[in-house]
């Protein structure tokens, strides 16, 4: 068997330890750092024409630059969204770009936890008895079979959602452009016109970007809930609080902010927020922020890995024999 190599950028313990497992099954060798990719670590892919990145990586047109300087021919970024790469770039350079499917279930289930965690007030009744004030708050919780909930993006998370939807007995409505959604889409305006909870299931790219805006939220129901465990940049951020701010939406659950870079996945407690958006939401009681962590699970780790893996793979069985 001809042995190919992958430098695997941005690696955590446990990831490494399913590289070395699954990397030995196909007989691919990783040269593993955790260090996420940069100009001055491009030469770590000498050598390598495949490398892997994660999503908390910037990869700028120096970055690539740097990385074909080195003989990079092919990124795959282990993540669904491309929107930390400058594809670009990328392209202009001549170097591939590819993406990982991993278990939708890790996001569906959460996003299930967030949107019963958003219309039972949990923020409030946990923070509470966390204080030992074991009051039952003045706002009592909703009950999903009595809502409907509007699903926006009909791709493979958003279909794991609905499944999952269903269970609760509630009225469930979609919009999105996969030809084979469980159920029909419906406009976005009658999506957000109907909807006691709306939640964001499609990629961010120039077409989404804000997709959720002023307009948007002003024409969702008085009281709604907005769950968003895509990425931050599809709402703004700015409309959104004031939305809540006027009490017009009734709450939000959010894994997935605007300029949560260089904060998710930090520990920031002794330095400043330098976000004014995230501290004024983590301060209303109607509002849960969890940092970018839905699919985050043992699962989703081994599909990422194996589907990587495979992905170098074919680009190089191209490259040989195409």
């Amino acid at each position: 068997m001809n042995h190919i190599g992958i430098t695997v950028y941005g690696c955590e313990q446990d990831e490494a330890r399913v590289f070395h497992s699954v990397a030995l099954r196909f007989g691919v060798i990783p040269k593993i750092t955790d260090s996420t990719v940069s100009e001055q670590n491009a030469w770590l892919a000498q050598g390598n024409p495949c490398i892997s990145v994660g999503h908390k990586s910037e990869i700028s047109e120096t970055v690539l630059s740097a990385l074909k300087k080195y003989g990079v021919k092919y990124i795959s970024t282990r993540s669904i969204g491309f929107n930390h790469i400058d594809m670009k770039a990328a392209k202009r350079m001549g170097i591939a770009v590819g993406n990982v499917n991993y278990s939708p279930g890790s996001v569906a289930d959460y996003t299930l936890m967030l949107i019963l965690m958003a219309i039972r007030n949990a923020k409030t009744v946990v923070t509470g008895a966390e204080r030992y004030n074991y009051r039952l708050d003045a706002v009592r919780g909703k009950e999903l079979r009595d809502m409907t909930v509007g699903v926006l993006g009909t791709g493979r998370i958003g279909t794991a959602v609905i499944e999952r939807l269903w269970g609760f007995g509630c009225h469930v409505l979609a919009h999105g452009r996969a030809q084979d959604s469980p159920i029909p889409s419906v406009p976005l305006n009658e999506l957000l016109h109907q909807s006691d909870i709306l939640t964001i299931h499609v990629p961010l790219d120039t077409g989404t970007y804000h997709m959720i805006g002023r307009e948007e939220m002003a024409s969702m129901k008085q009281g709604a809930f907005l769950i968003n465990t895509a990425r931050g940049g599809i709402v703004d951020t700015e409309a959104l609080v004031c939305a809540l701010e006027s009490g017009h939406l009734g709450g939000a659950a959010l894994d997935v902010i605007e300029g949560e870079e260089g904060l998710f996945y930090f520990d920031c407690m002794k330095k400043p927020i330098d976000n004014p958006f995230l501290i004024k939401l983590q301060k209303m009681p109607n509002v849960i922020i969890t940092p970018h962590t839905a699919y985050y699970t043992e699962r989703a780790l081994r599909d990422t890995v194996e589907k990587t893996i495979l992905n170098c793979l074919e680009f190089e069985r191209g490259r040989r024999y195409g």
